[in-house]
């Protein structure tokens, strides 16, 4: 199976909330099987200390519990998703939702629990295997534990502050793998010079859908055999048609292998965010925009997305941006990879946050202590971008604030948004 099928495969079972259920499907039929072979081997008989109608009444209630909370688990889920794409994004639900696996253990766990307490009932007898009795009712008890933990855990995840937080972490982890190597001070980033014309382009025959990974060795390793430079056309995250250009070819002394080629880029019908660094900034930033819209108008959880950006951008401040041409194990460049430079960073975060909130306090001030903060941490050749977003913010302040008095208060950076500046700054 080609590398793009695999990983198309793994990133659905990652975002897929049926597949920890149907393993407890599978793994209580073992486990119960195996209780049943053990349990005749040990004499249990005597520890358990219901009789038998109280023994199937204690299942049956089992029974009806983890029903009820499957039932609840799943209609919580739906209200979760309907609240979470009205007041925040409608791109939580697979970044944040689905992928959750507190949600995706605790229902595996409730099928895993209804499935066994119906096999124990079914088994019910006399002179019936009691471990698996005892197995049942430690599985109950679990479960009622579970589910109270499940509610307090919905309940927090749901705030805007904890889902900022869950998308910025791995939007940190993501930006950690992609660009492992610290900035130096004089480092600029290799980029691809202007390449002429192809002697082959290859373009996409599938369906169409979006660039969401690329497996980099694989096609260093496959321009490396034919002895040429391979340019991927469309970055992670673009949207790719059938029919449109997905790679072409430069020089060559071999037939490139274009089933291997193609099948070292993975779609999909939504980006995601395991090799797209941008994602996580394209979530934070529309959960701060809808959140400034009038129809919410709620500034406060936009200057939490801030925050989050403001972790982000310090940390992709930091790192070295990849090269746009990778080379292979002898430094010759065999692939041109274009991925997202700084200023794509910055303008990411700061251009449509600064157009529709830059009217109110809040976010202005937060937006500015956040942009002079990177000012004074990050290296001098990430500085340029960052003075642009502030020259545009104060423009933006200028057009929005007629008196002197706001816009001096609009003007004074606050990492609160409101009652967090220093004196000398509200002065």
């Amino acid at each position: 199976m080609a590398w793009n099928r695999w990983y198309g495969i793994r990133s659905y079972i990652g975002s897929s909330l049926w597949v920890v259920p149907f393993i407890a499907l599978v793994v209580e039929q073992i486990v119960l099987r195996g209780a049943l072979a053990l349990s005749g081997k040990l004499d249990w008989t005597p520890l358990w200390p219901l009789a038998q109608e109280a023994t199937a009444t204690a299942l049956q209630t089992i029974i009806t519990l983890t029903l009820s909370f499957l039932v609840f688990t799943f209609g919580s889920i739906l209200v979760a998703i309907q609240v979470a794409s009205g007041q925040l994004t409608p791109r939580i639900i697979a970044t944040a939702l689905l992928r959750d696996n507190v949600i995706r253990l605790t229902a595996g766990l409730f099928v895993f629990t209804l499935l066994f307490a119906i096999g124990a009932g079914a088994r019910l007898g006399p002179s019936g295997p009691r471990l698996i009795l005892w197995l049942a009712g430690f599985l109950g008890l679990a479960s009622v534990a579970a589910f109270l933990y499940l509610i307090d855990y919905a309940a927090r995840l749901l705030r805007p502050g904890s889902i900022l937080w869950r998308i910025a972490e791995d939007g940190r982890q993501v930006v950690k793998d992609v660009y492992p190597r610290p900035v130096q001070a004089a480092d600029g980033g290799l980029r691809a010079p202007p390449l002429g014309e192809p002697i082959l382009a290859i373009p996409h025959r599938g369906g169409a859908g979006v660039v969401i990974a690329v497996n980099i060795p694989a096609l260093v390793a496959e321009a490396r055999r034919a002895d040429c430079l391979v340019e991927l056309v469309p970055r992670v995250g673009d949207f790719v048609g059938a029919g449109d250009p997905l790679f072409r070819l430069f020089g060559g002394q071999r037939a490139v292998d274009q089933k291997r080629l193609t099948g070292s880029v993975a779609l999909a019908p939504e980006r995601t965010i395991e090799q797209d660094a941008t994602f996580a900034l394209r979530v934070i930033v529309d959960v701060a925009i809808k959140a400034l819209s009038p129809a919410i108008n709620d500034p406060t959880t936009g200057v939490l997305a801030i925050d989050q950006l403001h972790r982000l951008l310090r940390l992709i401040g930091q790192r070295h941006l990849h090269d746009e041409i990778v080379a292979d194990a002898d430094g010759k460049g065999r692939l041109v990879l274009r991925t997202p430079n700084w200023d794509d960073f910055v303008q990411l975060a700061c251009s449509e946050i600064r157009l529709y909130g830059a009217g109110n306090f809040q976010i202005a001030r937060r937006l500015r202590a956040m942009i002079e903060d990177l000012i004074a941490n990050l290296p001098e050749r990430r500085r340029p971008p960052l003075r642009q977003e502030l020259r545009l913010l104060d423009q933006a302040i200028d057009r929005f604030y007629f008196s002197p008095e706001d816009q001096a208060l609009a003007r004074a950076p606050d990492m609160q948004g409101l009652g967090g500046g220093s004196v000398a700054g509200r002065t």
